[in-house]
């Protein structure tokens, strides 16, 4: 399983961007896929998830009501909208899967701490003015 992170930049504090996940799979919907990120001089921070088998959306309390995640199975990508983003929102942001993960609020936590066993390379992400 591949996947692909894009879709960083620089944007101004209470701007916004939409990250794209581009995987591998056959079939979107037997995966969940989960997004994390890394700032410098910070620990890994898991996101979001989204389930695979129904719309089961999950996320941080640092980002809920302000990210989004979604996903396309005709194209075999999962999105994460990002509004209303801060200085602190600033990190390399990388999407991840494997075999039988569920989406829940301990995945979005364990992804901090344990990495899923597939995840590309990911998207810089700057929110600064």
């Amino acid at each position: 399983v591949q996947l692909q992170a894009s879709g960083g930049g620089l944007v101004q504090p209470g701007g916004s961007l939409r990250l794209s996940c581009a995987t591998s799979v056959f079939n979107l919907t037997y995966y969940t896929i989960g997004w994390f990120r890394l700032a410098p001089g910070k620990e890994r921070e898991g996101i979001s998830c989204i389930s695979g088998s129904d719309d089961r959306t999950c996320y941080a309390d640092s980002v809920k009501g302000r990210f989004t995640i979604s996903r396309d199975n005709a194209k075999n990508t999962v999105y994460l909208y990002m509004n209303s983003l801060k200085p602190e929102d600033t990190a390399v942001y990388y999407c991840a899967t494997d075999v039988g993960l569920i989406c829940s609020t301990l995945l979005v936590t364990r992804l901090a701490a344990i990495l899923p066993a597939f995840w590309g390379q990911g998207t810089e992400v700057t929110v600064s003015s």
